[in-house]
């Protein structure tokens, strides 16, 4: 068959080049070498998504500390992609903020007595603070904390919507949203985005994990553990050649000379 054009339907990440280079420069500082560049809620889906969610359609939404992360899986492809410049440092930030506290102790109050739906909350529940400048512990209404998260929760959840129905891609999400990243495990926010977004929300962690799973079984490290599924698929595939590794001998006295050619001036 002869033809005269070649056409192809592509999705194409753009980033700042000289942000990719800062990073690359940092991790070759460790003695790394980078290989390829992933995006970040490419990496999450692929441990936290089941392949019936990416063949219905599904949005995996990753909270991190700086960013939120989105793609759109249909027909078990990526389609859309997107990031949004607020997270969970966000919260704590604003939570700081209104308390007049440091911000490790308001990282500290979020994980311990935070809440992003303030509905659920017995109004009378109160815990201890100090805040700056104070000369004894204040005591804080824990309704009046999740008051603070829900309001920023609700505009990230409010922005990934917005980013959805901007992609046109809305009606086609029968599986709805599935929630990871170490600020999805703030309560009360799987409630908050299917309230925020109308679509049914699950939060996921990495899946088929062996090895130290109670150490990674959470949303938290659902990017770690997906970059490292992405390194396996892209070796089995036989795309990345480690360049600075020498091929190995099975014969021992030639790995035993390869080691001290290397060792010896």
């Amino acid at each position: 068959m002869h033809g005269y054009r070649l056409e192809v339907e592509a999705h194409i990440i753009t980033a700042s080049s000289s942000t990719i280079e800062n990073l690359r420069q940092c991790v070759a500082v460790s003695g790394i070498e980078v290989s390829q560049f992933v995006l970040n809620p490419l990496a999450s889906g692929e441990v936290v998504l089941s392949e019936t969610e990416r063949q219905m359609g599904v949005a995996v939404v990753d909270i991190g500390g700086g960013t939120t992360d989105m793609a759109i899986y249909i027909d078990g492809d990526v389609w859309h992609t997107m990031v949004l410049a607020v997270g969970g440092d966000h919260v704590t930030s604003d939570i700081g903020y209104m308390l007049r506290l440091p911000i490790n102790q308001a990282e500290e109050i979020k994980l311990k007595f935070g809440h992003a739906l303030a509905d659920a909350l017995n109004p009378e529940e109160q815990f201890t603070i100090r805040s700056f400048g104070g000369d004894a512990p204040d005591r804080i209404k824990r309704v009046d904390l999740a008051e603070i998260i829900q309001a920023r929760m609700e505009e990230i959840f409010q922005l990934v919507l917005q980013e959805i129905r901007r992609s046109g891609y809305d009606g086609l999400l029968p599986a709805g949203v599935v929630l990871t990243g170490g600020s999805s495990q703030i309560p009360g926010a799987r409630q908050l985005a299917s309230q925020v977004m109308g679509l049914p929300t699950r939060i996921a962690q990495p899946q088929n994990l062996v090895g130290l799973t109670d150490q990674l079984h959470s949303p938290a490290y659902s990017t770690s553990v997906g970059l490292l599924e992405w390194a396996l698929l892209i070796a089995e595939s036989g795309q990345y050649i480690d360049r600075r590794r020498p091929k190995q001998s099975g014969n021992w006295p030639d790995q035993l000379k390869d080691l001290l050619r290397r060792l010896l001036p």
